[in-house]
């Protein structure tokens, strides 16, 4: 069994920051890209960022400049750090995790999901 745990959402005014965390834990053979989605009210869940295994990053062109994603191999972590938030970042941050295990292959895992509010 693997599991996704995040953590690091909260309630920031905008021009703040918040530092999002997600450990897998369990019987991982190999993690392949790790990413950040969000939920806005209203919208469909979109892609953040994505990190590669070989650190190749991807983000959206709204928080280009403003996010950071990175990686912890050894702990099996992403991270998104936020900066300069703003209101319309708001939403339910979902870390997205393909990883594989011996027994069950290649497998997209999600973690529950932490909220994030940008008050103006």
């Amino acid at each position: 069994q693997v599991t996704l745990v995040e953590s690091g959402g909260g309630l920031v005014q905008a021009g703040g920051s918040l530092r999002l965390s997600c450990a897998a834990s369990g019987s991982i053979d190999r993690i392949g890209v790790m990413a950040w989605h969000r939920q806005a009210p209203g919208k469909q869940r979109e892609l953040v960022a994505a990190i590669t295994s070989t650190e190749s990053t991807n983000y959206a062109d709204s928080v280009k400049g403003r996010f950071t994603i990175s990686r912890d191999n050894a702990k099996n972590t992403v991270y998104l750090e936020m900066n300069s938030l703003k209101p319309e970042d708001t939403g339910i941050y979902y870390c997205y995790v393909n990883a594989r295990t011996i027994v069950t292959g290649w497998k997209n895992l999600w973690g529950q999901g932490t909220q994030v509010t940008v008050s103006s």
